[in-house]
């Protein structure tokens, strides 16, 4: 008998699957990271999950892997079906059970989610996610299919999987039949709901007879469809039972299709925002129920688990930001974790855009056999100017590797820009990784000196081997008659300096900066992202369930605190640079506020009328209170020649370095990497 975990007890009990037992509640979720497609054996994917197995997580779930052809996600993507391909994930299982961990693969058949004209669906609908139309499959494709489904789970077990996650929810092949909204069939397999539902039954019964009992069967069960023409609850909950008569061992919670207009992951998406949505399930069913999204700190796993929320705990990005994230846990070194911020800048992103996942905040992930610290062969002593990320991720990998390390920051706290994206709503997580950086420094001896502004005298007799300058940006001056109006604005002075704001406010730049700045401007009260039914009733979200999929024909988002009205110079849509899986988010949320955007702006004058302007070819004046300036920013580097001339070596890393955008993913893995290096 284990003994009760004093600070979260409901992470750490055992749980039972009648042949296996799972060592605590935590399950690494899917997700596809770029690596399932490594040619040279699946080596870098082993790495990368045993580091995880390593850190005590109870049950990992692969990224998606397709049962044939017409499944897979883009042509000669993951795919598992044959034996050579038995031999290739051989890697990974060995890796993981070498580390004492547990491993499922997930199968995936992406149906008319595919990016491939080998696309095929329950009817010839096309996806808006895809150009490819797919083709209606037959009776007997379907029947096929199944058959696929079931191999893939026989060659996952010879492969030394320890079971598999049968996907059926986010929209893709399976939860496609079950739903009237792509699933317009007229024979066995559609029309009524139990017609519909034949699919993902005979493929959880069949693979059930085929791989016996001593295997995991985890059921991957969309709850929550989140589009028109989505499953009703009543129509969950009879899927739920027939999947567990089928033969399942767990439910997992799919909460959104792809296609979605409701964030459901993203930073502004409030924790633990649908264990509402399992807790309904929780009677219907007497095999465990796993709950995600959104879940990235132990005391929040704890308190779902504890109020009966769920059985286990399903967390995937998390686990890219820290693969001890449960080690961690079950030794109360809580602040030590490297929180995942839900940022989807280096993980969904870069598999959106074809490239390797890894992690703003820890950019080691998935690239375990790649970029590893090592202890330095000889201590050295840097200087650090700057405590803003970049500054802080150099500082404690070097001071990690045995560096004599001092930082200097001219502002009383650590953190740079971070604190001024705490300002915006939908971004507070961010404290997170200060908090995370300050234990690291603690943990690893940094010299930290703060409210100092050092001086070119200083680190010239410092005695440093380097200088790293962190030292971050200042704001581009525009050129623009009437710059200096009392109306101006940096948003600096706006998200730093708390300086009043009028109702009506104009914004010159919407990059990134500007969007924040209007999404801090537009809001009042409370932020939707920290309370869930504020969050679910301004995005249409029916907590009921009571409308098919989920969804209210109205939303209800509080007015907007000011009238704003966002300008770039560009043509197109504006925030056409923002994050490829988020843009769409920041874009319909300053829709919901009233925010005006106009592109292909010339700006004239600044005066006591407002902001005069012209906006495609059109002269027009913007009666405003303000205007705001987020037109970019310049490196602050005016300590680099001074010290390169008195031959000290200098390294700019962050901001200093490129200032084109605040990017705390590049300064991360910058400074990060430099660390590593010297």
């Amino acid at each position: 008998m284990s003994e009760t975990h004093p600070q979260f007890p409901q992470l750490f009990t055992p749980l039972e699957l009648g042949h296996i037992t799972l060592k605590n509640r935590l399950l690494m979720g899917s997700m596809h990271v770029g690596l399932e497609e490594d040619w040279f054996g699946l080596q870098k994917l082993g790495a990368y999950f045993a580091a995880r197995a390593a850190g005590e997580v109870g049950l990992i779930v692969t990224g998606g892997v397709a049962p044939n052809r017409a499944g897979w996600v883009k042509p000669f993507a993951a795919k598992l079906s044959n034996g050579w391909e038995v031999r290739k994930h051989r890697y990974v299982t060995d890796a993981v059970h070498s580390e004492g961990g547990l491993i499922c693969l997930q199968i995936l058949h992406t149906g008319r989610y595919s990016y491939s004209p080998l696309a095929v669906a329950p009817s010839a609908i096309k996806s808006p996610i895809s150009p490819f139309k797919p083709k209606a499959l037959t009776a007997g494709g379907i029947q096929k299919t199944i058959r696929d489904f079931v191999n893939c789970a026989i060659k996952a077990k010879e492969a030394g999987y320890d079971g598999v996650e049968i996907m059926g929810s986010e929209g893709y092949l399976i939860n496609q039949f079950i739903v009237q909204h792509t699933n317009k069939r007229t024979d066995a397999w559609g029309g009524s709901y139990e017609n519909r539902i034949r699919f993902p039954i005979e493929i959880v019964k069949q693979t059930r007879e085929a791989v016996g009992s001593d295997f995991i069967i985890i059921y991957r069960l969309s709850m929550l469809d989140l589009i028109p023409q989505g499953s009703t609850w009543d129509e969950v909950v009879v899927l739920a039972k027939q999947i567990e008569a089928a033969g399942a061992s767990i439910i997992n919670t799919g909460i959104g299709w792809h296609e979605a207009r409701v964030p459901t992951i993203a930073t502004m998406v409030p924790r633990a925002a649908f264990s509402w949505v399992t807790r309904r399930l929780k009677g219907e069913v007497e095999i465990p129920l796993v709950t995600s999204n959104r879940i990235n700190m132990p005391e929040v796993a704890e308190k779902v688990l504890r109020d009966g929320d769920a059985d286990m705990i399903s967390m995937a990005r998390p686990f890219l930001a820290d693969p001890n994230w449960v080690k961690k846990s079950r030794e109360g070194r809580v602040e030590e974790i490297n929180t995942c911020i839900a940022c989807n800048q280096a993980c969904l992103d870069h598999v959106f855009q074809g490239k390797r996942s890894s992690c703003l905040v820890n950019p080691l992930a998935c690239h375990e056999t790649e970029i590893t610290i090592e202890p330095a062969t000889k201590r050295k002593k840097y200087a650090v100017v700057g405590a803003g990320p970049a500054g802080l991720a150099f500082s404690t990998t070097a001071a990690s590797r045995g560096h004599d390390i001092t930082l200097f920051e001219a502002s009383d706290r650590v953190g740079g820009q971070f604190h001024m994206a705490m300002q915006v709503p939908g971004k507070e997580e961010f404290v997170e990784t200060i908090r995370y950086f300050e234990k690291q420094l603690e943990l690893t001896g940094v010299t930290v000196k703060l409210s100092h502004k050092v001086t070119e005298e200083e680190l010239k007799q410092g005695g440093f081997d380097a200088v790293i300058l962190a030292t971050g940006v200042t704001p581009r001056q525009l050129k623009l008659d009437g710059i200096s109006h009392p109306k101006v604005l940096s948003y600096i002075e706006v998200l730093r300096d708390h300086k009043p704001v009028g109702e009506k406010v104009a914004i010159i730049g919407a990059g990134g900066i500007g969007f924040d700045v209007a999404e801090y401007l537009v809001h009042q009260g409370e932020s939707p992202s920290l309370n869930i039914e504020s969050y679910m009733a301004e995005w249409g979200v029916d907590m009921k369930h009571e409308s098919p999929g989920g969804v209210n024909a109205e939303e209800h988002s509080e007015p907007p605190a000011r009238k704003v009205t966002l300008c770039q110079r560009s043509q197109g849509k504006l925030g056409a640079g923002l994050g490829k899986t988020t843009g769409w988010v920041h874009r319909t949320s300053l829709r919901k506020k009233n925010v005006t955007m106009l592109s292909e702006c010339q700006y004239t004058l600044i005066d006591d009328q407002g902001l005069h302007l012209t906006v495609k070819g059109r002269s027009q004046v913007l009666a405003v209170d303000n205007v705001i300036i987020c037109a970019g920013q310049m490196p602050r580097t005016e300590l680099s020649q001074p010290l390169k001339d008195a031959g000290i070596s200098v390294h700019k890393i962050g901001g200093a370095d490129v200032a084109a955008e605040l990017d705390a993913k590049r300064a991360i893995a910058q400074g990060t990497k430099l660390a590593i290096s010297l």
